[in-house]
């Protein structure tokens, strides 16, 4: 087996996209977990590129966020669209981060995962809050490179 496939068990990756879904109950936000083994690039140029691969970029009110990670590198980052950067304060990527960096610390990758998913969630619930009819622009489902 991968390194990505070693990465998170069934289990894991069905609590994964079920914190998304939950995330996106109440806000008209897309988040997205990508995961791949490795990456030449800077991890955020990288995930901006999966961003852009995975068509994140062609929601209606620019408010996808991506997790990546490529977990032979240990290296992940967060980016968001244009509509959230605007919105958030300067720092909220950072201190997302943060609070992942303390799970995956102790080995909690999943965990870490679900909570930088829920604290997206917070955020796009204030900025993009759910309406009535809005519908879910991209797969829940996490992508693997």
């Amino acid at each position: 087996m991968s390194k990505v496939e070693d990465f998170l068990t069934k289990e894991e990756e069905q609590a994964i996209v079920e914190a998304i879904r939950m995330a996106e109950k109440e806000t008209s936000g897309e988040i997205r977990v990508h995961i791949e083994k490795t990456t030449s690039k800077a991890p955020y140029d990288r995930a901006l590129e999966v961003f852009h691969e995975l068509g994140m970029d062609a929601t209606e009110l620019q408010n996808g966020v991506l997790f990546y990670f490529a977990v032979a590198d240990k290296s992940f980052a967060i980016c968001g669209d244009k509509g959230i950067n605007d919105k958030v304060e300067t720092d909220f990527w950072d201190s997302t981060k943060d609070k992942m960096v303390v799970e995956f610390k102790s080995g909690n990758f999943k965990q870490g995962i679900v909570d930088g998913i829920l604290s997206a969630g917070e955020q796009l619930k204030k900025y993009f809050p759910y309406q009535n009819g809005d519908t879910n622009e991209l797969s829940n489902e996490i992508s693997k490179g």
